[in-house]
């Protein structure tokens, strides 16, 4: 069971990523963000070693926001990763609170223990809209992404810590 440290958004604003999910979802075999059962959210690690466990993990995550408010993430377009599977997701603006928290967690936290895609210099922040994404419908999937044309804030105002498959949150903190 995988590990993950995330920021996410319990607020209302989270309303405009759902929405996507929702038209991205035309798009898959079956509604992955839906059926996931888990709020919009930012991940900024995954571990899948041992070593690596909630109990490790956690308290890094707590410490690094201590007194820190919620994030409003403005985003500015979809993109895609192709590999290993085609995922749509929602670009955020830079922000240089995310960036420094992902920095903190790789300073605490060996990146060796953790996924590469999240390792520092890898790592790309992102909301992710959908994970089932058809190869007949990635013509139009692609089409959709470089269409859009919104730019849209959400409030991140929870960290946590979860295991999954399934999507089972172990620790949650609120931001003020």
């Amino acid at each position: 069971m995988a590990i993950a440290l995330n920021i996410r958004s319990d607020h209302a604003s989270a309303g405009e990523i759902e929405q996507l999910w929702d038209e991205i979802a035309a798009f898959e075999d079956r509604p992955s963000m839906r059926e996931l059962g888990y709020r919009p959210h930012v991940t900024f690690a995954i571990y899948d070693a041992p070593d690596i466990d909630a109990a490790a993990a956690w308290p890094v995550m707590r410490e690094m926001v201590r007194g820190r408010g919620a994030l409003k993430i403005r985003f500015k377009r979809i993109a895609w990763f192709a590999h290993p599977r085609f995922v749509l997701w929602a670009e955020p603006e830079p922000d240089e609170t995310l960036s420094q928290w992902h920095a903190a967690l790789a300073a605490a936290i060996d990146p060796a223990y953790c996924r590469e895609h999240y390792r520092p210099g890898a790592w790309t922040p992102h909301c992710t809209l959908g994970t089932r994404i058809m190869d007949v419908c990635r013509d139009d999937a692609m089409a959709f992404a470089g269409a859009f044309d919104r730019h849209f804030s959400v409030v991140f105002d929870v960290v946590d810590c979860v295991t999954f498959p399934p999507v089972q949150i172990v620790a949650e903190q609120r931001l003020t």
